[in-house]
């Protein structure tokens, strides 16, 4: 097992995929108005790229066309003190083709959010990196990194 300089295990690419491919809720990184913004998004992982279905007239699509974002999913057990992350850094792009359209409108579930979500931003990765705290290693006192 590979760590890194805080103890934390480092994911291979495989798993950083299969973790991404299994999550249903992430966190995108983006700037708007010049200033940074994180929004929750429902997404999910063809295997290439992260997907994310939006409203077309929404502060996430008018931001992050053709721009380079930060993804990140993740899950913690607060008790056990154990989980992982997952962030992507790549490049934001609207889905244009009636064919990718339709391709994305099969791959992904409908929004549970009322209005009309009819525009599909891909995020195709450029760096992936993951970490892990698991159970044994919080029980011999390694912690996440203190963010502030």
């Amino acid at each position: 097992m590979r760590q890194d300089h805080n103890g934390l295990e480092v994911l291979d690419l495989s798993e950083c995929r299969a973790l991404l491919a299994n999550a249903a809720i992430g966190r995108i990184v983006f700037t708007d108005r010049a200033l940074p913004a994180v929004q929750p998004v429902g997404y999910v992982f063809d295997g290439e790229d992260v997907v994310i279905r939006t409203a077309r007239d929404g502060r996430l699509a008018g931001a992050v066309s053709d721009a380079v974002v930060a993804f990140e999913v993740d899950e913690f057990d607060t008790a056990a003190r154990t989980g992982w992350s997952v962030v992507i850094v790549g490049r934001a792009r609207p889905a244009l083709s009636d064919e990718r359209i339709r391709a994305l409108k099969d791959l992904t579930p409908e929004c549970r959010v009322s209005g009309d979500r009819d525009r599909f931003i891909t995020i195709h990765p450029q760096m992936i990196s993951g970490r892990r705290i698991s159970a044994e290693q919080a029980a011999s006192g390694v912690t996440a990194p203190d963010p502030g």
